[in-house]
């Protein structure tokens, strides 16, 4: 199975190194150096890490294949992936592409869908578009998302009040 672990975004100084949005639990794991990663589009091929560095929040990765910011420009909106074995034994863990589109459920009532996970070091983010459009973002804790079911198409959810009103990523009520 492949698994995608990180989406490339804007060259970083004059050597190649490069920005991007980790969709991993476990950067200091997926890039070590001498990793290997498949890069989407194909036609890019793969891509071998030559080094990771924290620059305060965003993650920055230089390859072997990329020398100059020129190159590394020429990635930007790239994915890249790993294979990964079936054989993961975290039963409570999900990926994002199997969360996309679960219908998102409250006291049995549908009020959106999966549209992403933001996954930080502290903990996760489903991100949910609700009924009316508006992104929301649900902490993804047991507390909060108690049940998660692929085969059913669904995530339950037991928000604290005011969850789905006050973690919505829009415009509303801002000065």
């Amino acid at each position: 199975m492949r698994l995608q672990v990180a989406r490339i975004g804007k060259p970083h100084g004059i050597r190649g190194e490069v920005t991007v949005q980790v969709m991993t639990d476990a950067p200091e794991e997926r890039f070590l150096p001498g990793t290997e990663l498949i890069v989407e589009p194909a036609k890019l091929g793969t891509l071998t890490v030559a080094g990771a560095r924290w620059n305060k929040d965003i993650l920055l990765l230089a390859f072997k294949e990329v020398r100059d910011r020129n190159t590394a420009e020429t990635l930007r909106g790239a994915q890249l992936f790993v294979d990964a074995e079936d054989d993961e034994d975290d039963e409570d863990a999900w990926y994002e592409h199997e969360l996309e589109g679960l219908d998102v459920r409250v006291d049995g009532a549908s009020v959106g869908k999966v549209t992403g996970l933001r996954t930080h070091a502290a903990q996760d983010l489903l991100i949910v578009e609700a009924a009316d459009g508006a992104e929301v973002l649900v902490p993804f804790v047991e507390e909060i998302v108690p049940e998660v079911d692929l085969e059913g198409g669904f995530v339950v959810v037991t928000p604290p009040p005011g969850l789905f009103e006050l973690n919505r990523d829009d415009a509303e009520g801002r000065d």
